[in-house]
């Protein structure tokens, strides 16, 4: 089988004098070329590091035969870009990085790739690009940061801004918060977006079994992007491509994972994008049937206890798939050229789980803990739960769905009737939050926040707000067409479509509307005006009558990528991907 590059040279008489005035010798022309594609940058503790995976990986491409030419595309931090306009940058920037990808290996083909990245838009957008191109590769997960000081972790500054602007903790506490939140590099040490995805990654098949969410700093991460290195160019020798290994099977396969972890509800976003480059259809609906009756398994924040390190220490993806291996198609293939089943039986085989055992003991020297495998990871008949972690919720509301974290929502709020308190923008409400403003028993909405009306930020401040406030957390739920932070807690429910830009229902709620929740029976409606309970047919003129009226509102943007995003974005029950009509 001749390379791609090869042929390419071929026709292009340019490429080798270019090759050769970059550095390259003679003799890596004719080599299985691969790029190593990353997100490394100095924008985040998540991308900081990521160019000593890079050649890391570059070494495994050398030894392996082939050449490893390295290409940039940094992320943003969603974390840096919280609380100002800057987070309505964030979820396109999954698309621009996608972009760039697909251009930087469309431009100048090659026979393989690796993939490095961390966080909330670098990992989704790294897997979007590699499914455009479809050629053979493997991708390198960048890891979790360590813990602070008592087990501190950065999805709990949210808490710490709440309780210091009520006046609960003093100016010292909060410095020391934001002094030791972030400890060292990786992405943030629990179970958000960025974590998740990595997770993703390999219960997708696409990273190297047990490589995902390792700590940044481990030794053993290094060794993972050398072996992804060497497996590229194999790959790029086999001809073996993401179509021939990613299927409907591999995307149940991580949504069970996704249960199983109770990951970050943006992975309703990313899963169903990352699927529609590889012509698979998923949607909030494969993941709500999947979700029911799966296994809650991991003890890991912002749900669990312990921090994100220790997911590696218990054993990882492949000790959480062991536990849910019943339900799971082992029969999947992945990037090692075998099945799920084939890699789960080697690794109980090359010691892989006693290395984790090691790391377990040395972390709990460490930070002073005992803890163990097991509550770090339950078994799968004790688990945290028994109906997965997210539900997808309809009605005359949402008529395309909207979604809810359920294991990290109260439980007194899993059936309720709320009185509607409607804000046309994240920082109106967050101001009537903390100035007490919003009561017990209210349904906030905030809306024009979805894909096409800002971009879809995430309303972080605001759900920490109310979750920080023990009496709001447990008595009103916060409805968006935007979305949460991976490390939201509380009764949020976000992504709900379509969105109010797009005339949804969430744009014609009105204060005093009656607002049913009901988890379990996946509802989300107006079910009365002003307090008066009505009738569904009555509602549903009343909306009708109301959507007369409404009109949309200028959109926000006149240029650049938002403009792009807000002019061709699906529904975020969709994936919030770019979508042009045929």
């Amino acid at each position: 089988m001749e390379l791609t590059s090869q042929k390419i040279r071929k026709i292009a008489p340019e490429m080798d004098p270019l090759r050769l005035g970059t550095g390259w010798k003679k003799e890596d022309l004719s080599k299985p070329q691969i790029m190593i594609e990353s997100t490394f940058g100095d924008s985040h503790p998540g991308s900081g590091h990521l160019n000593d995976l890079v050649e890391a990986s570059r070494r495994g491409i050398t030894d392996a035969g082939g050449f490893g030419a390295r290409y940039y595309c940094t992320d943003i931090c969603d974390g840096e870009s919280q609380g100002h306009d800057g987070i309505n940058y964030s979820l396109v920037s999954r698309e621009i990085i996608a972009d760039m990808i697909e251009i930087h290996g469309s431009a100048t083909p090659f026979d393989g790739g690796v993939f490095i990245a961390s966080c909330d838009k670098g990992m989704p957008g790294n897997l979007m690009g590699l499914a455009r191109l479809n050629i053979p590769s493997v991708v390198v997960t960048g890891g979790t940061m360590s813990a602070g000081p008592d087990l501190l972790t950065l999805e709990q500054l949210g808490m710490y801004s709440a309780q210091y602007k009520r006046g609960e903790i003093d100016e010292k506490r909060f410095n020391w918060a934001k002094e030791n939140a972030c400890p060292s590099c990786g992405a943030c040490s629990f179970i958000g977006t960025a974590s998740t995805m990595q997770i993703m990654a390999e219960a997708l098949g696409l990273a190297l079994p047990g490589s995902a969410l390792l700590p940044a700093t481990s030794p053993d991460l290094t060794e993972y992007a050398y072996r992804a290195g060497k497996r590229a160019v194999e790959l790029a020798r086999e001809g073996i491509r993401p179509k021939d290994i990613v299927t409907k099977e591999s995307f149940e396969n991580a949504i069970l994972v996704h249960a199983a972890i109770s990951g970050s509800t943006n992975c309703l976003l990313h899963l169903p994008a990352i699927a529609y480059e590889l012509g698979i259809s998923i949607d909030g609906e494969t993941f709500d049937r999947i979700h029911r009756g799966a296994h809650y398994l991991l003890n890991v924040r912002p749900s669990g206890r312990w921090p994100a390190e220790f997911f590696y220490y218990a054993g990882g993806v492949p000790a959480i798939m062991e536990e849910i291996r019943d339900v799971l198609h082992l029969d999947a293939m992945t990037i090692t050229g075998k099945t799920l089943a084939e890699n789960l039986e080697e690794l109980k085989e090359n010691g892989f789980y006693k290395k984790c055992g090691i790391r377990l003991e040395e972390a709990n020297k460490k930070y002073g803990t005992q803890v163990t495998k097991t509550e770090i990871i339950r078994p799968y008949d004790k688990p945290l739960g028994t109906d997965g972690s997210i539900a997808v919720l309809k009605g005359n509301l949402a008529p395309q769905g909207a979604v809810i974290k359920h294991t990290a929502c109260p439980p007194e709020m899993f059936s309720v009737i709320l009185n509607a308190r409607p804000f046309d923008s994240e920082e109106e409400c967050i101001d009537a939050v903390i100035n007490h403003r919003v009561k017990p028993g209210d349904a906030v909405f905030i809306r024009y926040e979805g894909p096409k009306g800002s971009g879809m930020p995430e309303m972080f401040y605001t759900s920490e707000a109310i979750n920080s406030d023990r009496e709001l957390g447990k008595t009103i739920a916060l409805i968006t067409d935007g979305r949460f932070s991976g490390a939201s807690k509380g009764p949020v429910i976000g992504h709900c479509s379509p969105e109010a830009q797009d005339g949804g229902p969430i744009a014609l709620v009105e204060e005093g509307d009656l607002i049913r929740l009901d988890i379990k029976e996946r509802l989300l409606a107006i079910v009365g005006v002003k307090g008066e309970p009505k009738s569904p047919e009555e509602i549903e003129d009343i909306l009708k009558q109301r959507k007369k009226q409404w009109k949309p509102k200028e959109s926000k943007y006149k240029s650049g990528a938002l403009r792009l995003f807000s002019e061709h974005a699906a529904s975020p029950m969709e994936g919030a991907y770019l979508k042009f009509k045929d």
